[in-house]
């Protein structure tokens, strides 16, 4: 059996442990997850309804156009119903564009660290990955720039950017695309989106006319909270879109989960009201932050970086035996870090209460 020699060594992505299984080793009867940047809110209660109508018939295959979702994402962002691809989470949207565009003959340039998917999928297809560190934790786009050439396919933009929560600002992308060549593809990610409270965070959607080799990336895992039912979508030009339609396995998306993201989409209310209790628990990390005299990265995503002075592992590791699951910084590039997702406002406080102790127990404070 020959696979592709660009797979042989390949990692599979690893999620954190289920909570169940930390709470049987460490003998533990609470425990919070505070690592995977969901919405500790949960979803809509508009989706549950949704979710039982359709659970009725699971026999039948689902509406391969996702016409509902489609027409209700597409007023919503005013755009039309031809300029929206959906997938099995925007993850299912990268791994497309990646068949789509890349080959061993051509590259693709993107930050690092950045969101992992991009290269990942892009080593599958054999291309040439050209990886710009960040600067101060933010993308530096002048120096993506000129790692551009005649083949390269695809940049990718995570906007904000995962793992450091830090954003482009509108200045910024617009002065980057104007100077991308037409033939190349720059994908703005915008997963964490509805988090973002940043005045003059990019209107992508007002590019998506005058310069069609934009495609926008958004999801419905974050601040919508149906992670477990996987449902994404990109945004673009309708060529664009028709172009890589037909790289999108057919029934990709479930009934379950086009019903449940419009019964979603439909309730604005409550995603608002996941944005304000967001940034009251960021702003009390960063207040944690201040005192203790941890750097951190501004973020405009529902998880901040925080970087506590020693191995991201080793308080990854004393905070998980207090019962709250975090993301350690050293496998996302920032070794001295850890990622915290930010979670109801009695998690955030058991999370600072807990990181306090692990910081006096082992003299770091």
């Amino acid at each position: 059996m020959k696979v592709k020699p660009q797979i042989l060594g390949m990692e599979p992505y690893k999620p954190g442990k289920p909570m169940e299984e930390v709470k049987r080793e460490l003998g533990l009867t609470e425990v919070h997850k505070m690592a995977s940047n969901e919405n500790p809110y949960g979803a809509s209660p508009a989706v549950q309804e949704a979710i039982k109508k359709m659970a009725e018939q699971p026999q039948i295959y689902p509406d391969g156009y996702a016409t509902d979702i489609r027409g209700a994402v597409a007023a919503h962002l005013n755009v039309l119903p031809s300029q929206l691809i959906f997938g099995a989470g925007s993850d299912e949207v990268i791994l497309m564009l990646c068949r789509a565009f890349l080959t061993p003959e051509t590259n693709t340039v993107m930050a690092t660290p950045t969101f992992s998917q991009y290269k990942h999928n892009a080593v599958i297809e054999g291309a040439e990955i050209r990886e710009v560190p960040l600067r101060n934790g933010r993308h530096d786009l002048t120096s993506m720039l000129d790692q551009i050439d005649e083949n390269t396919r695809i940049v990718w933009v995570c906007n904000p950017n995962n793992p450091s929560g830090t954003y482009t600002t509108q200045a910024e992308f617009e002065s980057f695309i104007k100077q991308v060549p037409d033939d190349v593809l720059v994908v703005s990610d915008e997963a964490y989106i509805e988090y973002v409270t940043a005045e003059d965070f990019p209107n992508t959607l007002s590019y998506l006319e005058t310069y069609p080799n934009v495609m926008i990336l958004r999801t419905f895992s974050k601040a919508y909270g149906l992670a477990s039912l996987r449902m994404g979508y990109g945004v673009a030009s309708e060529s664009l879109i028709s172009a890589l339609d037909p790289v999108r396995p057919p029934f990709n998306t479930t009934t379950m989960a086009q019903y449940a993201a419009a019964a979603a989409l439909g309730d604005q209310v409550f995603i608002e009201d996941c944005r304000q209790k967001n940034r009251e628990g960021l702003n009390a990390f960063e207040k944690f932050c201040e005192e203790k005299g941890f750097s951190y990265l501004p973020s405009q995503t529902n998880f901040l970086l925080m970087n506590t002075g020693v191995s991201g592992d080793a308080m990854f590791d004393e905070l998980l035996k207090k019962g709250v699951i975090v993301r350690s910084g050293e496998a996302l590039g920032f070794p001295h870090s850890i990622r915290v997702s930010v979670g109801t406002e009695e998690q955030n406080q058991i999370f600072l209460k807990a990181i306090d102790e692990c910081l006096k127990e082992n003299n770091l404070s």
